[in-house]
This record gives structure tokens, sequence and C-alpha cells, in this order.
């Protein structure tokens, strides 16, 4: 199995980090590939420019990373996604990714009727997405509104017809004990090393 980990966090020495190298470990531990795509290490643009746009629209990548990462993402069997939850919302290179990256005629097309969309990467058994954040789980469903769940699990591969889609939240980070973070990244390495 070939699994594509889309990492997003600036800062070397953080949680996200860490839990990068715990999912790499689960996934070893099952024998997976690896490949990583370092957004912040990449030089990857997030913006999306009027060529960009055009391109998206006659459905021809002319970004030479998106065109990298098209490639990458049409030989791997799982994608995890990995970042912090800034203001309610994923930060903008992940942003940028899903803008640029999940391209029709590439992730998905549209389906003869005009009627919603069907998946065309056909190899791809999960997506699962792995976030950090300050704000207590209760308040981030119910004040706002579940965003990352709203916005990345539904609104983006539900809709797209991507059926297996799995969200790891750790919430409070900063506030809870070291000994909280450590049991967090061994249950994230056990439950990576059962992905198959």
């Amino acid at each position: 199995m070939r699994t594509l980990i889309v990492f997003n966090h600036p800062y070397d020495g953080s949680y996200c980090n860490a839990i990068l190298q715990s999912v790499q470990k689960g996934l070893r531990k099952a024998q997976h590939e690896i490949d990583l795509i370092h957004l912040d290490k990449d030089d990857f643009n997030p913006v999306m420019s009027s060529d960009d746009l055009l391109a998206f629209i006659n459905r021809e990548p002319v970004d030479p990373k998106v065109l990298e990462y098209k490639s990458r993402l049409e030989k791997s069997d799982h994608l995890v996604f990995i970042f912090p939850i800034w203001w309610e919302l994923m930060p903008a290179l992940t942003k940028g990714f899903i803008d640029k990256v999940l391209f029709p005629g590439l992730a998905y097309q549209y389906k003869e009727n005009g009627l919603g969309m069907k998946p065309l990467l056909h190899h791809l058994k999960s997506v699962s997405v792995v976030t950090t954040m300050n704000t207590p789980g209760i308040v981030y469903r119910f004040l706002f509104g579940n965003a990352i769940k709203k916005s990345l699990l539904r609104g983006t591969f539900w809709k797209m017809g991507y059926k297996n889609r799995k969200w790891i939240s750790l919430n409070m980070v900063k506030m809870v004990s070291e000994e909280k973070r450590k049991k967090w990244l061994v249950k994230i390495e056990s439950k990576f090393a059962k992905l198959n």
C-alpha cells in the first residue's frame, strides 16, 4: 500500500510534527510505502491565479507543483492530511492544496446530468484528517459548527463521492498534560498501524 501524507505546519518543534512521526511509525509497521508532501518546505504557492483558474476550467493544470502532486496522488491508496486548525479552519497551504490539486478530471468528474460528482481516484481507499486545536471539542462543534467536518470531510471528499473518511481531532492541545499528549501519539501510531 502507498500512503500519501499532506503535512502543513511551519514549525519543526510543533505537536503536529510529533503526530507526523507517529503516523509514519504506524504506517511503517503496516508496511506501507510513505510519500510525504511537506507543504511548508515545498515552496508550494496556495494562491489560485487567473492562469490556475483557467487551467481548472480546462482541466489541464499548469502549476508545476500541482502537476507533481497530481502524479503522486494518482499513485496513492490512502490520503492523510495533518494540520493545525487556525481560526476554525485549515491553514492557507492546506486550503491551497485542496483548491489547486483536487482538480476535475483528476479527483472527480461531474455526473452526466450535472447533479453531483463522482470520484475518479478509484484506487483511493481512505481519506484521514488529523488536526490539532486549542478549542474544546464541544465548543468547536456547537459554537463554530464543526467547520473542518463541513468543509473538508463533507464539503469536499463526501461531495466528490469518497466514502471512507475519518477525522482525528485533538483538542485543547496546549492545555492538556504532557502525559495525555504522549497517549494520543501512541493511539495514533496504533491506528495507522492497522490501516490496510
